[in-house]
């Protein structure tokens, strides 16, 4: 079983998932027994490079980065999961492991399926197969377009794309998180953060203070990013649109 932090269980829905939430009333049946809500504590790992995964994880009010770490302890960001998607797809892809770890970004909560249950289910090649198959090629999306914009894209508008979607997985314009994780998780220098912080705070689109940032103007942040927010936004949108997706503050 997973290790919390928390004495009970948070309060939460697995419907806050889009993914649980999208599921015909059959397959939750079978799969909602099994779930167990957990805390994700800011900074707790799921997962490390070469883990065997027991569990997949289905985020409510959490956010988890996907990083690939290199030797020299260097790392960046591959991308993000919120309350769109599921941790752990290795386990219904055939591959048990990932090179790459997941680090909680924003605490909060989600709920953990023991793997036996989920490839129980993703054999039987319905709804809940299709869904998931959906989910992973919005996923490799997200990654393709994160590596073209750490290569092509400056660190100003590669921080608006971080924090739209962000955004995108949160109920809130406040995003808890240092600037130092920031350039972790951007694979950059902590300066360059805290300078491309400091423009959008001096152009009134965020505040940050004490570890906290704060969206003050979205539709100026979205003005600002690349067109990389848009293309991953709209793919995943396209692949689950059936899903409430739900993007808050435009």
């Amino acid at each position: 079983m997973h290790e919390t932090s928390a004495d009970k269980p948070p309060q939460t829905s697995p419907e806050q998932n889009h993914l649980l939430a999208a599921l015909p009333e059959d397959v939750r049946q079978s799969i909602f027994p099994h779930l167990e809500p957990i805390k994700l504590p800011l900074g707790e790992s799921l997962y490390e490079s070469g883990d065997a995964m027991r569990y997949v994880y289905f985020p409510t009010d959490s956010i988890v980065s996907l990083l690939y770490v290199m030797e020299s302890g260097a790392s960046a960001e591959i991308s993000v999961v919120g309350n769109e998607g599921i941790l752990g797809i290795a386990l219904f892809m055939g591959g048990e492991s990932t090179p790459s770890r997941a680090i909680v970004q924003s605490a909060g909560s989600a709920y953990q399926l023991p793997g036996k249950k989920l490839k129980e289910e993703f054999r039987r090649q319905g709804d809940f197969h299709n869904l998931l198959l959906r989910y992973t090629q919005s996923l490799i999306t997200q990654m393709a377009q994160t590596a073209v914009c750490n290569r092509h894209h400056t660190i100003d508008q590669q921080l608006c794309r971080w924090l739209l979607l962000s955004l995108d997985r949160l109920t809130t314009n406040t995003l808890s998180m240092t600037q130092e994780l920031i350039a972790n998780m951007l694979g950059v220098r902590r300066e360059g953060v805290t300078e491309a912080a400091g423009k959008l705070q001096r152009a009134g689109v965020i505040e940050y203070k004490r570890g906290h940032i704060i969206v003050l103007d979205r539709p100026r942040l979205e003005q600002l990013s690349c067109e990389c927010y848009e293309v991953v936004k709209k793919e995943t949108d396209r692949l689950l649109h059936y899903v409430p997706v739900r993007t808050p503050h435009q």
